[in-house]
């Protein structure tokens, strides 16, 4: 925690906050200190309880993903609130997770909007990767009533799960291309030059074109 402290950079910490992560510590060195580290269960276990942001994202790069159970699993994505530490948690170890599917069904329905989010990232990852017995029809359904009015976060993640379907099945593209086009949902996002907008149309035509190439 100490170590962790004195790489806190208020620049970077104002930069963080404007995406809602309270911390200030570069990745790169956090990566770094990970790596030294290695795997180390129990320190994950007793970094993740400090509450601190830093020491969370840490705790997720050196924890063994399959040891956390599921109901642990549900408590820590309940605490993760910056979007950070609720991506990582995703992304590094619930995806890696022998309850991945269990807590996807649970968690898509889940009233927390943000708790949501995670259930339509799993969702997301299942449509690029395994989307056998995923509804897809019922997926797009989901995302055409719902998406529009949803909070920021859950949003942002049906709105990829919109843009996946599009991508990997083309079976569906028109249709969902015809949704982000009705809805208008991240049209305007502010994009950097060079990086592809979020806005479903868009990005699906993007990766369409890209994968042809």
């Amino acid at each position: 925690m100490a170590e962790l402290a004195a790489l806190e950079d208020p620049r970077i910490r104002e930069v963080n906050e404007r995406h809602g992560d309270d911390h200030g510590v570069n990745l790169g060195k956090l990566r770094a200190i990970a790596k030294r580290l290695k795997t180390q269960q129990e320190l994950a276990r007793q970094l993740w309880e400090t509450g601190d942001t830093a020491a969370r994202l840490l705790a997720l790069l050196i924890c063994r993903p399959k040891a956390f159970g599921r109901d642990e699993l549900d408590t820590m994505i309940r605490q993760a609130r910056p979007p950070k530490v609720h991506d990582w948690l995703v992304g590094y170890v619930v995806k890696k997770s022998p309850h991945a599917e269990e807590l996807r069904v649970a968690w898509s329905a889940d009233p927390d909007p943000v708790v949501a989010s995670a259930g339509w990232a799993l969702t997301t990852e299942r449509v690029a990767k395994q989307p056998d017995g995923l509804d897809l029809p019922g997926l797009l359904d989901v995302i055409e009533a719902e998406m529009k009015d949803a909070p920021d976060r859950l949003q942002w993640a049906m709105n990829h799960c919109l843009a996946q379907i599009g991508i990997e099945h083309a079976e569906h593209r028109a249709r969902a291309v015809d949704i982000g086009e009705r809805l208008q949902v991240l049209k305007d996002y502010p994009t950097s030059p060079g990086c592809t907008s979020p806005f479903a149309p868009v990005w699906i035509s993007e990766m369409v074109r890209r994968q042809h190439a």
